[in-house]
């Protein structure tokens, strides 16, 4: 695998997801995080569709989606006409999480991103998901050819350019991202002028499998 970012000396994976267990909390307190997939969406070629009276709802025509690190509140919520769908996610959330997802008709499964192929997902997607999530993870690049293995397409969002902290042990560049993905990404930078959290370099788009 590339060489990619920089880890923290001082905190083990294990460290990390403890970190990020903490930061979700009983998973009731989400707004701003799921305010966020607005922003997301549209650099990941998602449209929002209006007019059900809900918002924000994404139409998925009948595509099967697989949402790598979606946590407690996966966009995949938030679609309709959805095909199978699914998301896998390895940091521990309280039950309700868990039936909720089910209640949905959302499969979910405690598991890395990393160990997808081991786990036993199969070539059954049409699109694989990925947002905000490669900071936190081991092998960002690893993650991505398992998404390729998965599905023939993918849908990403992710913060780039910054600095490894607690709970985010890589950087992120545009550079490996698009070698990674066979493509171009998109990037914008958000300023928080909504004061919703949104601040930095974001990178995104829609990859087909090189």
């Amino acid at each position: 695998m590339t060489e990619f970012g920089h880890e923290h000396a001082s905190h083990s994976w294990d460290d990390d997801q403890e970190w990020e267990r903490n930061w979700w909390g009983d998973c009731t307190h989400t707004y701003a995080e799921e305010m966020k997939h607005v922003e997301y969406s549209k650099m990941m070629g998602l449209e929002i569709i209006v007019g059900r009276g809900q918002w924000p709802v994404w139409d998925l025509q009948g595509k099967r989606v697989l949402d790598i690190g979606g946590g407690p509140v996966s966009m995949l919520l938030k679609a309709y006409n959805r095909g199978m769908c699914a998301v896998a996610d390895p940091c521990k959330y309280p039950q309700w999480v868990h039936d909720r997802y089910k209640i949905a008709d959302i499969g979910y499964q405690q598991v890395a991103g990393e160990d997808l192929i081991t786990a036993g997902f199969m070539p059954a997607f049409d699109e694989a998901w990925i947002y905000n999530v490669l900071q936190h993870t081991q092998d960002p690049e690893l993650i991505i050819a398992n998404a390729y293995k998965l599905a023939p397409v993918i849908r990403i969002f992710e913060w780039i350019d910054i600095p490894p902290h607690q709970g985010h042990p890589h950087e992120l560049k545009k550079v490996l991202l698009d070698y990674w993905l066979g493509g171009d990404g998109h990037t914008q930078w958000y300023d928080n002028s909504m004061n919703d959290g949104m601040m930095g370099h974001g990178y995104g788009g829609r990859f087909e499998r090189p």
